[in-house]
C-alpha cells in the first residue's frame, strides 16, 4: 500500500502544496501565487490573511486532482519563508496588521538603535545573528509601537506572534495550536540558540511581552491534527522547518561540512557543522539546522537577499524578457558580459557584507554594451554571490566543500549552473526533484509517522539529475571574480546618506 506525505511550500511570492509518494515521487502539486504589497520605498508587506486563504486552496486543489484516498496521507510537512512577521488578535484570529516581509527594511532604525546601546555582541552569540532588519525581532517592535493600540493589547496578553509557520499550523488546527520549530525560533534574532529558550534580555530591550510567543517544538514530530474539515480526515502535522532549513534536509545533508544553496528569490547557503555551533567572522550566521528528539545541528549560512529576484527585475522593471527561461539563450548568445556587472543590492546586501543602506549597481557600461551583456550580468551575479558565501563558509568551518547541493527555480537555468561550477571549481550537483524546499519537510514529517525510518533511507530517495563541473582555469576565475568584487566595493555604503 502506498503512503503520501503532504507537503505545504508557503514561500515568498507564493502557496505551493505537494503531495509526495513514499519513494519522494511527486504525484500532485497545486501552486498560487499572492500579492506583494509596497506601502513605500525599502516596505515590503503580505496580507497574512490571504497566505492563508491562498495555501488552502492550494492544499485542496492538490488533495482533489491527485485522485489519493486521504486516508493513505499519513503526514503534514510545512515549509515556509522565514523571518516574515505576522501579529494577531488572540480573541479574533484576525491580523492587526499587514505580515512584515523579511525583505522588508523598516527597521533599520531600531537596528541600528540596538547597535548603539551596545548589544551586537550580546544578539550574535546569543542567537548567532546579526542585528539586521531581516530578522522578526524588530519587526515585532515596529508592529506593537505603530499599530494603534497593539502595545497595549500585547501587554494584556491579547496578541500572538508567529512566524509563516506559526500562522499556518493556528488555522490548519482551528486555533489548537500556537507553535514554532527550532528552525523558525532561531531567525527571529529573539531565540537563544544555545540555552534553546526565547531570550529575556533580548525581549526587554525590544519591548516584546513573552506571552505573544509560540512553543518551540522539534522539527521532526507529531504536533497535532489538521482539522478534518480541510481535506475530510484528520492528518497528523508532523514536520516543519523554514524554507533554507527544510532544503538542507531534503537535499540529505545530514553530516558535517554537507552543504547545499538555493536558488529562490534570495540565494541561500547552508552548510551543516553538526552538533555544535561554529561563530562566523565573516559576516555569517549561526543558524539551527533542524531538531529532532530533543537534539539540535546546527549550520552556518550565507544568505543573499536578491537571487532569482533580479530575473524578475529584468522582466518586470526593465522589460528587457518576457520570460525567465529564455534568458539561457540571450545570456548564450554573447561570448562575455563586455566587462558588464550587475550588484543586485535592491535591498541592501547580506552575507558577508552586511549592509543596510547598499543600493543595485550596473559597471563597466560602455556604448557597445546591449541587452544580452546586461541579462547575462544578471544571472552572472548570482553566481558570483554564490561565491562569496561559500568562500567565507569554508574560511569559517575550515572544511573545504567537495561538492555543492543545489535547488530552487533558477537550477532549471544550466548557464546559471555551469557558471556556477565555474566560479566554485567545484561540482554543482542538481537533483532529480528540485523541489528540495517542499520535499525537506516532507522528509520531516515522514520520519516522524514511520512513512521513512531513518535518515539512511532518505538518502538513497535522493537522486541526482545532473552534475555540473568547472570548464574555465584558475586564471579567467580568479580575473572575473576580481571584476565582480571592485563593483561591490562601490556598492557598498556603510552610510545611509550616501545615496540620499
Amino acid at each position: 500500500m502506498k503512503k503520501y506525505i503532504l507537503a505545504i511550500d508557503s514561500g515568498t511570492t507564493s502557496c505551493r502544496t505537494i503531495l509526495f509518494d513514499d519513494e519522494a515521487n511527486i504525484v500532485s502539486v497545486e501552486q498560487r501565487e499572492f500579492k506583494q504589497i509596497y506601502p513605500k520605498a525599502g516596505y515590503v508587506e503580505h496580507d497574512a490573511m490571504e497566505i492563508w486563504m491562498t495555501q488552502l486552496f492550494t492544499i485542496k486543489q492538490c488533495v482533489q486532482k491527485s485522485g489519493v484516498d486521504v486516508k493513505d496521507i499519513k503526514g503534514v510537512g510545512i515549509t515556509n519563508q522565514r523571518e516574515t512577521t505576522v501579529v494577531w488578535d488572540k480573541d479574533t484570529g484576525y491580523p492587526i496588521y499587514n505580515a512584515i516581509v523579511w525583505q522588508c527594511r523598516r527597521t533599520a532604525d531600531i537596528c541600528e538603535d540596538l547597535k548603539d546601546k551596545g548589544f551586537s555582541e550580546y544578539i550574535m552569540n546569543a542567537t548567532g545573528l546579526e542585528i539586521d532588519a531581516y530578522f522578526s525581532g524588530t519587526k515585532i517592535k515596529w508592529i506593537l509601537d505603530n499599530v494603534e493600540g497593539a502595545r497595549e493589547k500585547a501587554e494584556d496578553g491579547k496578541l500572538l506572534f508567529g512566524t509563516i509557520d506559526t500562522w499556518l499550523i493556528y488555522n490548519l488546527t482551528k486555533g489548537k495550536y500556537h507553535v514554532s520549530d527550532y528552525t523558525n525560533a532561531s531567525r527571529t534574532m529573539l531565540y537563544n540558540i544555545k540555552e534553546l529558550k526565547w531570550d529575556e534580555k533580548i525581549l526587554e530591550a525590544l519591548d516584546i511581552p513573552k506571552s505573544m510567543l509560540p512553543t518551540v517544538v522539534d522539527s521532526s514530530g507529531i504536533i497535532g491534527n489538521m482539522d478534518k474539515e480541510i481535506i475530510g480526515e484528520e492528518i497528523p502535522i508532523a514536520g516543519v522547518a523554514g524554507d533554507q532549513q527544510s532544503a538542507l534536509f531534503g537535499q540529505g545533508c545530514y553530516e558535517v561540512g554537507e552543504a547545499k544553496n538555493t536558488y529562490g528569490t534570495g540565494l541561500f547557503l547552508l552548510m551543516n557543522t553538526g552538533e555544535e555551533p561554529i561563530k562566523s567572522k565573516n559576516g555569517l550566521l549561526t543558524t539551527i539546522a533542524y531538531g529532532i528528539d530533543g537534539t539540535v545541528n546546527y549550520a552556518l549560512e550565507g544568505s543573499v537577499f536578491i537571487g532569482g529576484a533580479v530575473v524578475q527585475w529584468l522582466r518586470d522593471e526593465l522589460g528587457l524578457i518576457q520570460t525567465a527561461k529564455e534568458t539561457y539563450d540571450i545570456a548564450m548568445s554573447v561570448e562575455d558580459t563586455n566587462g558588464v556587472y550587475i550588484v543586485p543590492a535592491f535591498t541592501g546586501m547580506g552575507a558577508p557584507y552586511w549592509d543596510m543602506y547598499a543600493k543595485g549597481i550596473i559597471t563597466g557600461l560602455t556604448r557597445g554594451a546591449k541587452k544580452a551583456h546586461i541579462v547575462r550580468a544578471a544571472l552572472e551575479s548570482i553566481a558570483y554571490q554564490t561565491r562569496d558565501l561559500l568562500d567565507a563558509i569554508i574560511e569559517d568551518s575550515n572544511v573545504p566543500l567537495k561538492e555543492l547541493m543545489v535547488d530552487g527555480g533558477a537550477c532549471e537555468n544550466d548557464f546559471i549552473m555551469q557558471f556556477q561550477a565555474n566560479m566554485l571549481n567545484c561540482p554543482v550537483n542538481k537533483p532529480n526533484c528540485i523541489e528540495s524546499t517542499a520535499l525537506g519537510a516532507a522528509f520531516l514529517a515522514g520520519l516522524a509517522t514511520g512513512v521513512w525510518k531513518d535518515k539512511d533511507e532518505l538518502k538513497k530517495v535522493r537522486t541526482t539529475k545532473k552534475i555540473f563541473t568547472n570548464e574555465i582555469i584558475d586564471e579567467k576565475r580568479e580575473e572575473l571574480y576580481s571584476g565582480w568584487k571592485k563593483s561591490v566595493d562601490i556598492c557598498l555604503t556603510k552610510k545611509e546618506e550616501a545615496f540620499v
